[in-house]
């Protein structure tokens, strides 16, 4: 927590007062690098691991002390407690298949997206449904620390109304290091921007329509790498995303930030995690809050946490809150993330359909 004018500003995840024991599915690199890590900073406990590659299991489970390894879904779930909560992190296609191995009416988080395909997330959303889950997709950066903190000084009134959300990335990032993904025809929008595209509905809502161009580069075999999503929010709202990941001429000109704009003040928080990934650089969360009679002055405050791992805390830890009765709705409930991706792919609608052609005006008579 950090203060502005003697206003508290909470940022830190709320975590369950009885964590649930933890079944984790796949075990991919960013189980490593965010799901683990994160866990063991909130206190939960991982009980077991299963993946289709056993060593890959088992060297996670030496690693952070897990200490049951399963040959496969059905073996986990024999042996899991009852009140064990499930972690998917395989890739969307293997979704429907291990949520139906699941038993009724337990707590579930899924890795996002919520399916490739629209078609695949109405599946997925109808098994969810069918089984009673308490099943969440893990939307994370809606709980990294700038954001968190961001939504705190907005429900307090600190920046007014809102009436600017931008996100901006301008960098080099590394898909050689997911190849899983890099060969997806959805590649930047699906795997990318849809973080983004959850994120602001997160504080905006719904959108009326939305307008997109997602573009490949020409030296790559990238379907796409680049990216600009408009949103409709009325005309006084301004949402947009502006991606683009070949930015390969060093760090001085790379961006990485999201931007909230107030009739009362303005946030801008930097997401270091993208910039020199996987390293990354320090995140920054920068901000002004206009005073009568006086000139803006930017302040920053020092954030703990970044979005990797401390996020995790909070979508892992709300679906134990929501399991456990302490919240009432789960933040990124199925039934949420669902209009996320209905947004995606009304954004590759709009890419693929195109604008207005602008000679036809040239050729339209009165």
């Amino acid at each position: 927590m950090f203060e502005i004018n003697g206003t508290p500003i909470q940022y830190k995840p709320v975590l369950p007062k009885n964590p649930l024991p933890i079944v984790i599915i796949g075990a991919g690199g960013i189980v490593g690098d965010a799901h683990l890590p994160a866990y063991k900073k909130a206190g939960f406990e991982v009980v077991g691991i299963t993946n289709r590659t056993r060593a890959r299991a088992e060297k996670l489970a030496a690693e952070w002390g897990i200490p049951h390894v399963y040959d496969n879904v059905a073996d986990a779930v024999a042996h899991a407690p009852k009140d064990a909560v499930y972690d998917i992190t395989i890739m969307p296609e293997q979704f429907v298949e291990t949520l139906n191995q699941l038993p009724d009416g337990c707590g579930v988080l899924i890795q996002k997206p919520m399916g490739d395909y629209f078609w695949q997330s109405k599946e997925i959303l109808e098994v969810c449904r069918r089984k009673n889950l308490a099943a969440a997709i893990n939307c994370q950066l809606r709980f990294a620390p700038y954001v968190s903190a961001a939504r705190s000084m907005l429900a307090q009134g600190l920046l007014g109304e809102l009436y600017d959300l931008e996100v901006r990335v301008t960098l080099q990032t590394p898909w050689e290091l997911f190849p899983h993904v890099m060969v997806h025809p959805r590649l930047e929008i699906q795997y990318h921007s849809i973080h983004y595209i959850d994120l602001i509905r997160s504080f905006l809502g719904e959108p009326h329509s939305v307008m997109a161009k997602t573009l490949k580069h020409p030296a790559k075999s990238l379907s796409s790498s680049r990216s600009t999503i408009l949103f409709d929010y009325g005309d006084t709202m301004h949402a947009v995303i502006n991606t683009n990941h070949d930015h390969s001429f060093g760090p001085e000109n790379q961006e990485s930030f999201i931007k909230w704009e107030g009739t009362k003040g303005v946030i801008k928080a930097r997401m270091g995690l993208l910039m020199d990934y996987p390293h990354g650089v320090p995140d920054k969360f920068e901000y002004c809050i206009m005073e009568e009679g006086q000139a803006p002055t930017w302040h920053t405050a020092e954030l703990e946490g970044s979005w990797f791992p401390d996020a995790f805390m909070g979508t892992m830890g709300s679906l134990m809150q929501y399991k456990q009765g302490e919240i009432g709705v789960l933040p990124t409930s199925v039934e949420d993330v669902i209009k996320t991706m209905a947004v995606v792919e009304s954004a590759y609608i709009s890419s693929d359909q195109g604008g207005v052609v602008v000679a036809d005006q040239l050729t339209t008579t009165n």
